[in-house]
């Protein structure tokens, strides 16, 4: 434990430092499951090491042991977790916690004022045409979804433009684009250092759905030109928060990507990221089972000190040895738990010293 700790907190700032900028150029669809787990597995791995550390410190207070019945000297000997790193674990833990909560309130907060503009939107199809001159133009996430467009967007557009900012939004409201964003604004909430996978992953999204209107539509040129002027005229209106727009996202390098060739699927950041969360996960894992041993260790230390207290103890005792714990671990009482030799005892081979877990 004293370094697998350490690991889910390392990869978290490996891939907050070198993920966001390579993934702008891969292809946008696998890049967003990619960033969505890589964003997910390490705010579990950050959530986890703050624990594990917050406990292992804490677990060393000789009042804490007692209440746990575990020898203290024995766990701080098997590793030592300075109060200090176990109190600013325990504080960031709190901090990522309280973030987390206020995050998911904002964020059905949000959810469910979509909800409530879809419902109130004229009409009943997909698409609702709003009498504003104001060039607008957003997705509404909602059961199901509702496509928003202003007269003064329509306005700005050719009809081959119109069906690509069209195709655009569809693809955001098919894709479940929302529930992508909201998995990054909560871990950005857990942990900070993510936030730059949160911006990529919204530059990622605009890209996905970029592709899937030039799919549709049959012409690169004409979507680079819809998202262009569409940027243009809504200048002045910036996308709300719980809305998916086409003007959205870094719209220049939108457009170079629309003008070049679509992107080549390249297998190689993928796996290396890949290793990365496996690895994250492997040590996170190791790192728990250290754990738990090291409790188990102390735990029948603490039990061997009492048996041995209780043999060098001249009084006399009325008790069997089977229920006194002379000679025998009794594990702590805990249910189904068998009782094991302690060492030095007489069910121990002589020389057997104390075995460790």
């Amino acid at each position: 434990m004293r370094i697998s700790v350490y690991v889910p907190l390392l990869v978290t700032v490996v891939l907050a430092v070198l993920v966001p900028r390579p993934a702008r150029r891969l292809a946008p669809r696998p890049a967003a499951w990619a960033l969505a787990c890589a964003a997910l597995v390490t705010a579990l791995g950050w959530l986890g090491s703050l624990a594990l550390l917050a406990f292992a410190g804490f677990a060393q207070i000789p009042e804490v042991a007692e209440e746990g019945r575990w020898s203290a000297s024995a766990l701080r000997a098997d590793d030592p977790v300075y109060l200090t790193v176990a109190t600013v674990a325990a504080l960031a833990l709190a901090a990522s916690c309280a973030g987390l909560g206020a995050a998911a309130v904002r964020q059905v907060r949000h959810l469910r004022w979509a909800r409530r503009e879809c419902r109130h939107l004229p009409g009943d199809t997909e698409l609702a045409v709003l009498d504003d001159p104001s060039p607008d133009a957003f997705a509404l996430p909602g059961a199901p979804g509702r496509i928003v467009v202003s007269r003064g967007m329509l306005r700005c557009l050719t009809d081959g433009e119109r069906e690509a900012l069209l195709a655009h939004e569809r693809a955001h409201l098919h894709r479940r684009h929302h529930l992508f964003q909201t998995l990054w604004r909560l871990t950005a909430a857990v942990n900070p250092l993510l936030r730059p996978l949160a911006d990529a992953g919204g530059f990622v999204l605009e890209r996905w759905a970029d592709e899937e209107a030039a799919a549709h539509v049959g012409d690169r040129r004409t979507v680079a030109r819809a998202v262009g002027r569409a940027a243009l005229a809504s200048a002045a209106h910036p996308p709300r928060d719980a809305a998916l727009a086409a003007t959205g996202g870094a719209v220049p390098q939108r457009v170079r990507a629309l003008l070049a060739p679509p992107p080549r699927r390249r297998a190689l950041p993928f796996v290396g990221g890949a290793l990365l969360l496996v690895l994250c996960c492997t040590s996170l894992a190791n790192a728990a089972s250290d754990s738990e041993e090291m409790i188990e260790s102390a735990q029948h230390a603490a039990c061997t000190a009492d048996a041995k207290a209780a043999s060098a103890s001249t009084a006399p005792d009325p008790l069997p040895e089977h229920e006194h714990g002379h000679g025998r671990c009794c594990d702590h009482d805990r249910p189904g738990a068998q009782e094991r030799p302690c060492p030095d005892g007489p069910d121990s081979p002589p020389g057997q010293g104390t075995p460790r877990h």
